[in-house]
């Protein structure tokens, strides 16, 4: 490949480019691996035909519990399984560190080995996010997905699980994928949907501790796990066209599905 200035590079061909490219976008990660993205003009396939509805609520042990339990997507930690690795080579790097001069090569190598282990986790959890969304839009045709802003957790206890879990980016596959397959996606608000019944609708009056995982309707008795529930009452608020639960009346909770809204 040949860039500005005739400079030419090898290039190591991911796969075959289906029309000649417009453009061509050079990065490079932290490991010092050089990628070219190409802009080519291709003609989208329509995606098959689904039957289904899922609702999707997230959360920290299980990063996506969804109303149908074969596709839930659990937290597989991958950072925490190379964690003591890590740890070495981080030890390893501080002490071949050198204070107001140029670093060593045995440091640059340490601190190389560092980033490719952030990297090595970062990658394994993007494979089960993209693997995840990719069944669950080939077999529904409306997803509706709890619009969960994981910023908040960073100042918590859970801030390094929730790291490892990486919600905002299997949030942002779900909907790229559901958009680009021609899906009815829809982002649901997250308030009172923990605290709402999925069978009646009826809001329970106390609050819910994180350490409580099972949900109780005083009102019909309805028993469920806290993040199934959530997640029924995520799709049952899509269903009805609506993008909160304020907006769905206990009433009307049994009524037949009108329509949908997509965000």
């Amino acid at each position: 490949m040949v860039l500005a200035k005739g400079v030419r590079i090898p290039v190591v061909w991911s796969r075959e480019l289906p029309p000649e490219p417009t453009s061509v976008r050079i990065t490079q990660d932290s490991l010092g691996h050089w990628y070219a993205s190409f802009v080519v003009h291709r003609t989208v396939e329509p995606a098959a035909m689904a039957e289904g509805s899922i609702g999707i609520d997230w959360g920290v042990r299980t990063t996506a519990t969804t109303t149908d339990p074969a596709f839930d997507l659990p937290h597989r930690g991958h950072r925490a399984r190379c964690a003591s690795e890590l740890a070495r080579a981080q030890r390893k790097s501080s002490r071949r560190h050198r204070k107001g001069g140029p670093q060593s090569r045995g440091y640059q190598r340490a601190a190389r080995m560092v980033a490719k282990l952030h990297k090595k986790a970062a990658r394994q959890t993007q494979h089960d996010a993209r693997m995840w969304a990719k069944s669950v839009v080939d077999n529904h045709d409306v997803i509706a997905v709890e619009d969960f802003t994981p910023k908040f957790l960073a100042k918590s206890t859970m801030a390094r699980k929730a790291a490892d879990a990486e919600i905002g980016a299997a949030k942002r596959e779900i909907i790229e994928r559901g958009e680009r397959a021609g899906r009815m996606v829809v982002l649901v608000r997250p308030a009172h949907t923990t605290m709402t019944c999925s069978s009646c609708f009826a809001r329970a009056k106390q609050r819910l501790e994180l350490a409580e995982r099972v949900f109780r309707c005083h009102a019909c008795g309805f028993t469920e796990g806290r993040d199934r529930n959530a997640a029924r009452v995520i799709l049952a608020v899509a269903e009805r066209g609506h993008t909160r639960v304020e907006d769905v009346s206990q009433s009307g909770h049994r009524l037949p599905v009108v329509g949908s809204v997509a965000v």
